[in-house]
């Protein structure tokens, strides 16, 4: 089974129905749902997607949308060996590390984004939702 680590643009694209990228999104969170694929993000994502919609609507409905999304979503774990590894490793931003750092931990088998570039040091594949759904031949 797939298990994905989802970077925290496509969080936001999903979560704030964000066009055009919505729609794959969707499809991947509905595999999720039918127990085709797991899904996983970092407490750093929730974070900043609940930062972010929170200025396109009320918190209130921001923090429920997160709430059913952690019902697809598992989130992996950051502790202190995630963070020294991440402090350590060959990427430029820290945050981009983290993310990879964390899906590396979780045992995910890739990350979707849509900054493919900010992960050219991963050690795990990159793809967008899109080339992901591409790549199952679910996409024209």
């Amino acid at each position: 089974m797939n298990r994905l680590f989802l970077d925290t643009n496509v969080v936001l694209d999903l979560l704030g129905a964000r066009a055009p990228w919505f729609r794959d999104m969707a499809r991947i969170a509905s595999m999720a749902d039918r127990g085709e694929l797991q899904l996983f993000t970092s407490a750093m994502t929730l974070g900043t997607t609940d930062y972010f919609l929170s200025k396109e609507m009320s918190p209130a409905v921001s923090r429920e949308k997160l709430r059913k999304f952690k019902l697809l979503c598992k989130v992996a774990p950051m502790d202190d060996s995630c963070v020294a590894k991440a402090l350590e490793s060959p990427f430029k931003g820290l945050e981009d590390a983290l993310q990879h750092q964390c899906a590396l931990d979780a045992g995910c088998d890739l990350i979707l984004t849509r900054n493919p570039k900010d992960f050219r040091k991963s050690a795990l594949p990159v793809l967008s939702a899109e080339a992901f759904l591409i790549r199952l031949k679910l996409q024209p």
